[in-house]
C-alpha cells in the first residue's frame, strides 16, 4: 500500500530541511514547514541568513490565494555625516571571482526577518509557534555538525567572521575557524528564540535586545528606535507573467529580481528553442545576450524609476521591450549568498521563501548570537551609490521566490540565493524546465553562465570547443570556472506532478537537500 505523502521541502542544509519535515510529521502545513526551516537556517546556515536579515515569502494557499510577504530590510529614517559612520570594504574570494562588500555598523539596514516569519505564521500557520520554533532551539542549544559546505562559507567569509569579538565566539575555536565535523553551538540564540516564543516578536524590536542594539548603533550606525518601532511587513500582489502556457508568480517591485527575470523571459519567448540544443554555442550566446540586454534595460529604464507607481507597466511595455527584441534578433541573425526554501504540501499550499543577511555586517548583538545584515554595503542593492539611498524606504532586492502554476495549481516552487546571480540562476532553471522539458534535477544541475559588467562567467562543461567559438556582446571578457560553484546561486525546488507525486531537489552547488515526507 502506497504511503500518503504529506509534503516536500528543498533547502540548503540537512537540518534546515529536517525542521520542515518535522512539521509535516506533526500535522503542520507548508507554511509551518517553511517557517520552521527558515528559523533552523538561522542556526545551521548562519553565514548565509539571519534573524536580523530580511527576505520574502511567496505563498499560494489551498484557497488559491497568492500573497507575497515582503519583509526585506528598510533604509533608516535619518542619515548621519559619513565621518560618524563605521563602514569599510572587505574582499570576498569565491574561488574564481573576488567581490568587494562593505561591512561595519554603518552597513546595517533595519532587521526584519523575525517580524516577517511571525506575520506569516499568524496568518497562514497551523501549528503553535512554540512548536514551530522547537527544531531551531534544539539545533542551537545542542549543536549541529559543521558540514563541508558550512566550512566553505566560513572560509569565504573569514574576514567578516574575524572582525569582531562576538563573531569570533560563534565561528572560531582556539582562534581557528570551526572545521568539518566540529560541533557548532548558538546557545545564546536558543535563549532568544525561547523568549520570543513566550513573549512575542516585540521582545526583539522593543525589549532588552533592541535596547542593546540601539545603544551600540549610537556609535558608527544609523539605526534608531523609530526605525525598529515603525517597521512593518508589507503584503503585495505577486508579479504575474505567462510563459509557454504556464503562469509564473514572483517578487514584484520595488524589488528588482522578479521584474528582471520577467523581462528576460519576454525576450526568450521570441526564440524557437527547437532550433538548437541545450548547452550549444547558440544557446550560450543567446543566454549571454539576453542577460546583457536585460542589464542594459535595467540601467536605462529601471534603477532610477523603481519607486514609481507605474514601473511594472512602463518597464515591461511593448515599447520598452521593442528595442531589446530588435537587438536580440539582429544578434541571433549574426551568429549563423542568501538561502532559499521551497515547500509544497498535500493540500495544495505552497511556500517559496528566500532570506538573506547579505554577507553579514560583522556586528553581533551581544549575548544573542545574532549577526546583523550589511544590506547598505552591497553594491547591487545600492545602484545609486553607497549612502545615496532614500530614507525610510524598502530596499530593492534581487531575491525572487518563484512559483510556476499550471491551470491555477502550483506545479513547481523555486528560488535561489546568490546575490546578483539570483535572477540569472532562476532564469536558466526556468528555461531548462519549460523550454527544454528537463526534469527538476537536470534543470538545477545543468552548468550555468552569468553575464554582468561585460564579464561572462561560465561553469565547466564538456564542450570546450563550443566555448572557444562563442560570439559574445562587445567587450565581453570570458571567465571559465574550473568547478561548479555557489557563486552561480543555489536553486532549491519542489515539484508536483499528478501522476508522479511530489519531488524535492536541492542545488548541489550549495549542498542542497530535498525531502519528501
Amino acid at each position: 500500500m502506497k504511503r500518503k505523502t504529506h509534503g516536500a521541502i528543498a533547502a540548503g542544509h540537512p537540518k534546515t530541511a529536517e525542521a520542515g519535515q518535522i512539521m509535516f510529521e506533526l500535522g503542520g502545513n507548508a507554511f509551518d514547514a517553511a517557517i520552521a526551516a527558515m528559523l533552523a537556517s538561522f542556526v545551521v546556515e548562519s553565514t548565509l541568513t539571519s534573524a536580523a536579515g530580511g527576505g520574502f515569502l511567496l505563498a499560494h494557499t489551498q484557497q488559491k490565494e497568492s500573497i507575497l510577504f515582503d519583509f526585506f530590510c528598510q533604509t533608516p529614517r535619518v542619515k548621519k555625516p559619513l565621518s560618524e559612520i563605521d563602514f569599510y570594504p572587505v574582499n570576498i574570494n569565491f574561488g574564481g571571482a573576488i567581490q568587494v562588500f562593505h561591512i561595519g555598523r554603518g552597513s546595517i539596514a533595519i532587521p526584519s526577518s523575525l517580524m516577517g516569519l511571525f506575520e506569516v505564521h499568524q496568518q497562514l500557520g497551523k501549528l503553535p509557534f512554540s512548536v514551530v520554533v522547537e527544531p531551531a532551539i534544539d539545533y542551537a542549544r545542542n549543536g549541529y555538525e559543521v558540514t563541508p559546505y558550512n566550512r566553505v562559507t566560513f572560509e569565504i567569509l573569514e574576514p567578516i567572521l574575524r572582525a569582531t569579538h562576538e563573531s569570533k565566539k560563534i565561528y572560531l575555536s582556539n582562534n581557528e575557524l570551526l572545521n568539518i565535523g566540529d560541533t557548532a553551538y548558538l546557545k545564546d540564540f536558543a535563549n532568544v528564540l525561547e523568549e520570543l516564543a513566550k513573549k512575542g516578536i516585540q521582545e526583539f524590536y522593543q525589549g532588552d535586545i533592541a535596547y542593546q542594539l540601539l545603544n551600540d548603533m549610537k556609535e558608527g550606525g544609523y539605526l534608531t528606535q523609530e526605525d525598529l518601532h515603525d517597521y512593518r511587513v508589507i503584503k503585495r500582489k505577486p508579479l504575474k507573467l505567462n510563459y509557454r502556457g504556464y503562469q509564473l508568480l514572483t517578487n514584484p517591485p520595488p524589488s528588482s529580481g522578479g521584474i528582471l527575470i520577467n523581462y528576460a523571459l519576454k525576450l526568450l519567448e521570441t526564440i524557437n528553442f527547437n532550433s538548437f540544443d541545450l548547452g550549444s554555442q547558440t544557446h550560450l550566446q543567446l543566454l549571454a545576450t539576453v542577460m546583457a540586454l536585460t542589464n542594459e534595460a535595467r540601467t536605462i529604464n529601471y534603477d532610477n524609476y523603481l519607486y514609481e507607481d507605474n514601473i511594472i507597466r512602463q518597464f515591461l511595455s511593448s515599447k520598452n521591450l521593442l528595442e531589446s527584441k530588435r537587438k536580440l534578433q539582429n544578434t541571433i541573425n549574426k551568429w549563423g549568498s542568501t538561502t532559499h526554501i521551497s515547500v509544497i504540501d498535500e493540500h495544495g499550499n505552497a511556500a517559496s521563501v528566500t532570506n538573506s543577511n547579505g554577507e553579514g555586517s560583522s556586528y553581533v548583538i551581544p549575548n544573542t548570537g545574532i549577526m546583523l545584515n550589511n544590506m547598505l554595503g552591497e553594491a547591487d542593492l545600492n545602484p545609486l551609490g553607497f549612502h545615496a539611498w532614500p530614507c525610510d524606504c524598502r530596499i530593492s532586492s534581487m531575491m525572487s521566490p518563484t512559483m510556476i502554476l499550471k491551470e491555477g495549481e502550483p506545479e513547481i516552487v523555486l528560488g535561489s540565493g546568490g546575490s546578483n546571480r539570483i535572477r540569472t540562476a532562476l532564469l536558466q532553471v526556468i528555461s531548462n524546465l519549460l523550454d527544454f522539458d528537463l526534469s527538476l534535477e537536470e534543470a538545477i544541475s545543468q552548468p550555468r553562465v552569468h553575464w554582468e559588467n561585460h564579464m561572462l562567467n561560465l561553469e565547466p562543461r564538456e564542450q570546450l570547443e563550443t566555448i572557444e567559438k562563442l560570439q559574445l556582446p562587445p567587450d565581453t571578457q570570458m571567465i571559465l570556472w574550473e568547478e561548479v560553484s555557489m557563486f552561480f546561486g543555489g536553486v532549491h525546488g519542489v515539484r508536483y506532478k499528478k501522476n508522479d507525486g511530489l519531488e524535492a531537489i536541492g542545488d548541489p552547488r550549495r549542498s542542497g537537500v530535498g525531502i519528501v515526507v
